[in-house]
């Protein structure tokens, strides 16, 4: 097992803290998340859950799939890695979540209520006779 030698307390208080705030992304990093989200392929977890000081959250984005995979652009280095995460990011990214999963479901009911043949073989106001039905 590897140790590590303690030389510098207050350097290691520091990297502790810059953990417990967490980090935030740059804007293109964070809408290329946010897209991500929408999508539903994030996951957000509380760094420490056990400690009120700690804001920060764990981040992990996955690749986007199928279609949106073709369409969404994603930096390579920005997928499949974890970030620590600020908390006011990490926040707005639940939430973006969260409105992904309601807009999405909107369009699989209004889907599943459409009736797609009236549409195509009725047109209203011609007599069925007239249209050669």
């Amino acid at each position: 097992m590897k140790s590590i030698k303690v030389t510098d307390v207050g350097q290691i208080k520091n990297e502790l803290n810059k953990y417990r705030r967490g980090k935030k992304l740059e804007i293109r990093q964070f809408n290329q998340a946010a897209r991500l989200a929408w999508l539903g392929k994030v996951t957000l977890m509380p760094l420490d859950p056990e400690d009120p000081e700690t804001r920060s959250y764990l981040l992990y984005l996955d690749y986007p799939e199928g279609l949106s995979a073709r369409i969404v652009d994603v930096d390579e280095d920005l997928v499949g890695r974890i970030f620590v995460l600020d908390g006011e990011q990490a926040t707005f990214l639940a939430e973006i979540v969260e409105q992904g999963v309601r807009e999405r479901a909107a369009l699989y009911e209004d889907l599943n209520r459409r009736d797609f043949y009236f549409g195509k073989f009725y047109t209203p106001g011609v007599d069925e006779d007239e249209a050669g039905g």
